[in-house]
């Protein structure tokens, strides 16, 4: 086991689980294993903040790279490094094998105060092309206009630490409208004209060019960008396209908080009413961007501690508020669409989006795998990918039940299911605390983790148990399926 240090992008927000080092809060801890944004390990085992030594084999298992260091003083190294030396005592056989001699998975804490980018990760053959055409371009790795860092596909999935609100991808074409139609302002007003099939001219109040060929010359400049796989869509789906390209690329406007507000005030169905505070939320921190229109067209959802949401990639979403744990797959890929200050790349984002309506990818849904198995006071969260499995769990608080357990196990009820097995229990782990104090240890290490203090656990470690140092604690385990 190794100390590790996080890879620190903050800003000014509420965080609850850790600090900058100059005090302030942190809007995100990340525990990377990423080419540009690595943790740092101390192979020493022993930090300022009192864990043990580990010692100088991990469980019998001789790193001669891992000796050399140690004799060295123990400097810090990089995450990447620690797995170069040794990639099947750290990640173990078959994870080394599919994935290279590089940590799967990225994890980090995020914590929005207020309604964070409205984005898209690309997929894979995107990512690839990409990486290629920007590092052709000469662009450099840390431009604030570069979009592609890497060459990999972003899944991620975010279970909430506390109330967690946020749209994810595509709501049924039926809501978008019922919701845009309320609102009046011109770019709403195109999207419900580019929604709008043919069929039911004058049904929600938009006139309609009344032929394919009128509506193809109407919106020219959204069938300019659509991608070439739209050649196969269905119209409905060329639709939904059309509909968030006005939204994304109208440009400043002016009176869309006051439009939103007004709509607002004439909607009666819960689930629209939730995706108009989430509109509002976002039309009162980027005033004038048109983009919060999008967010009448995705799935509101709000989850509750210890709920969690998969998001494949070319799935477009935005976090309104709320702090939570994110795992996703070893990429730093981001296209932005709007309700951020840093770079947008509408062209690529477009070329990335998934136009399919769907509801959000729920645990309770059968295309996750057990995603709520049940072990005493700790939740899994496994999707129907290798790179990545997390748990959440509590130690301690005597026989007081963990409330955040009781209502997990009604609201996924039938998945929850006991295991003989604990997943996580090989592979490259990453254990961080999230409150209190835990203790981890293996049959000849032991380490005590604080609030926001995270430990590298390598596959040749073997079995860990997570336990209390005497107070209650909260903890996450990240890990892969493989």
């Amino acid at each position: 086991m190794f100390s590790l240090d996080l890879a620190e992008r903050s800003a000014s927000t509420e965080m609850p689980v850790g600090e900058a080092r100059d005090g302030g809060p942190i809007a995100e801890m990340w525990f990377s294993g990423h080419a540009q944004y690595p943790s740092i390990v101390d192979v020493t085992g022993a930090p300022e903040s009192g864990l043990r030594p580990s010692g100088g084999s991990l469980s019998g298992v001789q790193s001669p790279t891992l000796q050399a260091w140690q004799q060295a003083g123990g400097t810090p190294v990089a995450l990447t490094d620690l797995i170069r030396s040794d990639p099947e005592a750290m990640l173990g056989l078959r994870c080394s094998n599919e994935f290279g001699p590089v940590l799967p998975y990225l994890l980090k804490v995020i914590s929005a105060r207020i309604p964070l980018s409205l984005q898209v990760h690309p997929v894979d053959f995107r990512a690839r092309a990409g990486f290629n055409e920007e590092n052709a371009e000469r662009k450099p790795m840390d431009a604030p206009d570069r979009s592609f860092k890497d060459v990999v596909a972003k899944n991620e999935m975010i279970v909430a630490l506390q109330p967690f609100s946020a749209c994810v991808g595509f709501a049924s074409p039926t809501f978008m409208l019922s919701n845009l139609v309320l609102v009046d302002h011109p770019v709403a007003r195109r999207m419900v004209m580019a929604l709008k099939p043919p069929s039911h001219h004058g049904v929600f109040g938009a006139s309609y060019p009344d032929s394919s060929a009128n509506v193809d010359q109407e919106f020219a400049d959204a069938n300019s960008m659509m991608p070439m796989a739209s050649m196969s869509w269905q119209p409905s789906r060329k639709r939904v396209f059309r509909a968030f390209h006005a939204a994304v690329t109208a440009g400043t406007v002016f009176g869309l908080h006051d439009a939103l507000q007004q709509a607002a005030s004439q909607v009666s169905h819960e689930r629209s009413q939730l995706a108009f505070r989430h509109a509002l939320a976002a039309a009162e921190a980027f005033e004038g961007d048109p983009s919060v229109l999008a967010l009448l067209m995705m799935n509101p959802i709000e989850l509750e501690e210890g709920e969690s949401v998969f998001i494949p990639a070319g799935t477009p979403h935005a976090y309104i508020h709320g702090t939570g744990v994110e795992v996703m797959t070893n990429s730093d890929n981001v296209l932005r669409a709007g309700m951020t200050v840093k770079h947008k790349d509408v062209p690529n984002l477009l070329q990335n989006l998934d136009c399919n309506p769907a509801p959000p990818i729920d645990p309770s849904v059968s295309w996750i795998d057990e995603l709520g198995a049940l072990f005493g006071n700790r939740v899994v969260y496994r999707p129907h990918i290798n790179e990545f499995v997390l748990s959440y769990g509590r130690v301690g608080g005597g026989h007081h039940p963990w409330p955040m357990m009781e209502r997990i196990v009604r609201h996924y009820g039938r998945l929850m299911a006991l295991r003989s097995r604990f997943p996580g229990e090989c592979g490259p782990r990453i254990v961080l605390c999230l409150d209190g104090r835990v203790r981890v240890s293996d049959e000849t290490n032991e380490m005590i983790l604080r609030r926001g203090e995270a430990v590298f656990v390598p596959d040749c470690d073997g079995r860990i148990q997570i336990d209390s140092d005497g107070d209650p604690g909260s903890f996450i385990v990240a890990s892969t399926q493989i």
